[in-house]
């Protein structure tokens, strides 16, 4: 199992949001600031079966829309999940 964190743009939340649930993606969404992007951001948690990270990282951008220049749409980090539970 993989985690996968994805920091977007704030105005790209929704959006892939709703694309990530309509592809039967669980995701929890929280809001966060920070430098990686250097605006406002959201951070995306969406655990995943290790056969289904690539398929949810197209969902990602896929669904971010276009960034002008040099900025960026996402920061997308893929981390091994250990251990899981539903309580």
């Amino acid at each position: 199992m993989k985690l996968i964190l994805a920091i977007l743009r704030d105005l790209d939340a929704d959006p892939v949001t709703l694309a990530l649930t309509d592809a039967q993606f669980r995701v929890t969404r929280t809001a966060s600031t920070g430098g990686l992007l250097r605006r406002g951001v959201t951070t995306l948690m969406i655990g995943v079966e290790d056969e289904q990270v690539e398929a949810a990282i197209q969902v990602i951008k896929q669904s971010c829309s276009p960034a002008s220049g040099n900025e960026k749409r996402a920061v997308i980090f893929v981390l091994p999940v250990e251990r899981f539970e539903h309580i």
